[in-house]
């Protein structure tokens, strides 16, 4: 069972600990329990409850009626506010509770509502990666386990995909070629397909070769498609220690590719990588640049 401290329940709920603490004693609205050494703590099941009532409180109601309802009163109402349009923070919460109960209907429901309402780009943009930011909470507390991370993962490339694949395949005349990657031993694709959209949406030619690919085999595929671009995302490989060196051998061996690159490994290097890297810190650096380089191929 997950074991949260207040201030866990904070950055999830988006509601102080301070009032959190008054909430608790004014109206009962948590049950904490405590450890054998007598640490507070609190359960997946108060953490559930307390979204429900953080949405519902984010929605207008006030705490004492919420208070007053009892556990179906508020699943009933959650349920209402629900089938309506929802605000980013309420369908983050909505997402905390399908993935921490791993119900894959929830999980669905609310991220493909989320995707009608606001559109592909702005819903990832405003809903997924907020969301995946704020869980990294749970994964450095051990609250979720890996098949939380891939239960949620999976359903949230499955989304990717299917964007993905409703683009037409419509590029301008000397549209540039992009070739996306992860390096061997990198799983986290979550980014990099995102960015196949992307680039798609701007008209670039695009080839996407996926995870762990050994540098090797990167090379043959490069030479052989001849991209004006490679996209990656170094989140957990090659090692810091490594990364200079790979980046090297790779610009040494493609020398007429441009590195589009993001990710953890590279932040401490983003201001001494080499003229054909860049290095992109958020979502919004990519945007800019893609609009950018889209104009200048229109012109």
């Amino acid at each position: 069972m997950a074991h949260y401290s207040i201030k866990e329940l904070e950055h999830l709920s988006g509601i102080k600990a301070h009032t959190l603490r008054i909430w608790e004693q004014r109206y009962q609205l948590l049950n904490p329990k405590r450890t054998q050494t007598n640490i507070r703590y609190y359960d997946d099941a108060d953490l559930k409850s307390l979204l429900n009532v953080a949405l519902l409180y984010q929605e207008g109601y006030k705490i004492s009626k919420i208070a007053q309802l009892p556990p179906e009163q508020v699943a009933h109402e959650v349920l209402k506010v629900t089938q309506a349009e929802l605000g980013k923070d309420q369908y983050m919460s909505q997402l905390i509770i399908a993935m921490v109960e791993l119900d894959e209907s929830l999980f669905e429901r609310v991220l493909s509502r989320a995707v009608l309402q606001l559109g592909f780009p702005v819903a990832v943009q405003q809903v997924v990666y907020p969301f995946l930011n704020k869980i990294g909470l749970l994964w450095q507390t051990n609250n979720i386990t890996p098949a939380h991370e891939h239960f949620m993962s999976q359903l949230i490339r499955q989304k990717m995909l299917v964007a993905i694949d409703a683009q037409q395949l419509q590029h301008a005349p000397g549209a540039p070629k992009v070739l996306l990657y992860l390096p061997e031993g990198e799983l986290h694709e979550l980014s990099l397909l995102y960015m196949h959209y992307q680039f798609r949406a701007f008209g670039f030619k695009t080839l996407y070769l996926g995870q762990h690919l050994p540098l090797s085999d990167l090379v043959k595929a490069a030479e052989q498609y001849q991209p004006d671009y490679l996209c990656s995302v170094f989140t957990t490989t090659p090692s810091r220690t490594e990364a200079e060196e790979y980046l090297s051998t790779l610009l040494e061996q493609l020398p007429g590719v441009e590195l589009l690159v993001s990710g953890f490994i590279l932040q401490p290097f983003q201001g001494q990588l080499p003229t054909r890297v860049h290095y992109f810190r958020e979502l919004m650096d990519y945007e800019n640049w893609l609009t950018a380089r889209a104009a200048a191929v229109t012109n």
